[in-house]
């Protein structure tokens, strides 16, 4: 029952919102009942039909850089006036307005002509808005994708201006006269071509201008002019996310390329490191390619920083390489070149305001002498002995330069030493006796050439050393203390012993300084 009750209500509701406004029904089928929407709504042929347009832009949904298309949101405001559309609001019971669909009249077919997807004109049709003076109005909402220029060259910090070309398709100047709604008379620009009320914000792109301008363009193959309205919307990128995902991670990276002059040579890993930050830098440039469109006329300031870097990067690794293969050079391998010297010992300390050092160095000859190599100290000649090796500077005839020989232990007295005996015991005193006895400078008299020199040496000090014992009176208190408790037999094979061990001496010495020969050579 209670349904019965409902069903009933519904049912005069309903006749009642029918029958509520027949003026305007009446009023619709009094328009509509004999009009023609194929016919321009002109009285004379000859007549221009004015058409207004103005956009209003309500997203800005993407902007592809790649594929250079910029996709927006857009309400199409058009009007015009339609002469067979007028009524008397009197008549009609006050009607002044009329909604009716949109295909059910005449409409400019005004398109984009800069298209980017196909779809020229406006897919959804919505109403239009009848006013009793005759105007209509339409304002349909549309998703256009439009072609825009995309100009890379301060990506990401960048401004780009792209534009909306509308135009009819079909009428010529002379049939449908386009223009703006906001325009001014004698004057084709309107400032604020679009109108931003109801623009929701970008998170990309910040709108600076919107200026629209009227155009007049004649075809080769017709001699009217043809009309469109192009509505120029300039942007810019707003960059802090190209800043904190791109820019500072590459200066990042960038700067580790100096922590690879400041890493050791020896660890081993100053070239890996290079590499790895110049891979790095590639892939971020790869990322910049994928984002900008593919263009050969200009290069963006991204990738010129990028590049740039990668070049910087690039060279350390060259320089890296350099400093290894000097580091790792040794005497063995390499000779130093003389441009070298020349740059890095008389340039280089000039350009850099650095000093030479005061001393020099000998490289004639070696600045060592060996064992066996005779030292002439204050006129004694005398052999390093025993083995010694002793820089050319050393002030060998200092006291306590020279250690004493080591005394054999005291023997009986059994016989009174001869001259011969006398004659080695003073060589030995005169070679390793107190070396409070000589004085001055030493200079070495021994030659670093092989065993020619150390033989001529030692013979010179033999031969001083028994010139010395023909005098006894030159002789020392050890050595007549020596000679006095020493047995003959015992005296001679000491002496014996001691032409052995120079011998011995010699030839050791000799391979030591051929050793230091061929070291001073490299």
């Amino acid at each position: 029952m209670a349904a019965i009750v409902w069903w009933l209500a519904a049912t005069c509701l309903l006749r009642a919102a029918t029958a509520g406004n027949p003026d305007a029904k009446r009023l619709y089928d009094d328009l509509l009942s004999n009009y023609n929407k194929l016919v321009r709504p002109v009285v004379n042929t000859t007549d221009v039909l004015r058409v207004c347009i103005k956009l209003k832009l309500s997203q800005l949904i993407d902007v592809n850089l790649k594929n250079q298309i910029m996709t927006t949101n857009l309400w199409v405001e058009q009007s015009w006036y339609d002469y067979k559309l007028r009524w008397e609001p009197r008549e009609y019971g006050g009607v002044h307005m009329l909604h009716v669909p949109s295909d059910h009249i005449w409409r400019p077919d005004i398109v984009l002509y800069n298209n980017a997807d196909g779809n020229f004109e406006v897919t959804l049709a919505t109403k239009a808005t009848i006013y009793h003076q005759g105007l209509v109005e339409w304002k349909p909402p549309a998703i256009y994708k439009s072609s825009c220029e995309i100009d890379v060259e301060y990506f990401p910090f960048d401004e780009q201006t792209c534009v909306l070309k509308f135009g009819s398709w079909t009428y010529d100047g002379f049939k449908v006269d386009l223009r703006h709604m906001d325009e001014q008379a004698g004057s084709n620009v309107v400032s604020v071509g679009v109108d931003l009320s109801e623009f929701y914000m970008s998170v990309e792109w910040d709108i600076l201008e919107v200026p629209a301008v009227r155009n007049e363009k004649f075809y080769t193959c017709c001699d009217e002019p043809y009309l469109d309205i192009t509505f120029n919307i300039t942007m810019r990128r707003k960059t802090l996310f190209y800043t904190v995902n791109i820019i500072i991670p590459c200066m990042g990276i960038s700067f580790l390329t100096v922590l690879t002059f400041y890493l050791p040579s020896d660890s081993g890993e100053k070239v890996t490191l290079s590499i790895s930050i110049l891979i790095s830098l590639h892939v971020f440039f790869l990322l910049v390619v994928e984002i900008i469109p593919p263009t050969s006329l200009v290069v963006p300031l991204l990738g010129k920083y990028l590049i740039f870097a990668m070049i910087l990067v690039s060279i350390s690794i060259c320089v890296t390489v350099v400093v290894l293969n000097v580091h790792f050079r040794s005497p063995q391998t390499h000779r130093m070149a003389p441009w070298v010297k020349r740059v890095f010992i008389h340039i280089l300390p000039r350009l850099l305001f650095m000093k030479r050092p005061q001393y020099k160095f000998d490289t004639t000859r070696s600045r060592y002498t060996a064992c066996g190599v005779v030292v002439r100290c204050g006129g004694a000649a005398r052999p390093l002995y025993p083995y010694r090796l002793a820089a050319a500077d050393d002030d060998c005839c200092a006291p306590g330069a020279w250690p004493p020989p080591a005394a054999p232990p005291p023997r009986p007295l059994t016989r009174t030493p001869s001259k011969e005996d006398l004659t080695h015991t003073t060589y030995l005193n005169s070679g390793m006796g107190d070396s409070n006895r000589f004085g001055g400078s030493c200079l070495v008299h021994g030659s670093s050439d092989g065993g020619a020199g150390l033989g001529s040496g030692l013979a010179g000090g033999l031969a001083g050393g028994l010139a010395n014992a023909e005098d006894e009176t030159s002789v020392p208190s050890p050595t007549r203390r020596l000679a006095s408790v020493t047995p003959p037999a015992h005296q001679k094979y000491t002496k014996h012993a001691s032409v052995f061990d120079l011998l011995q001496s010699t030839l050791e010495c000799s391979r030591t300084l051929l050793r230091l020969k061929k070291i001073g050579n490299t």
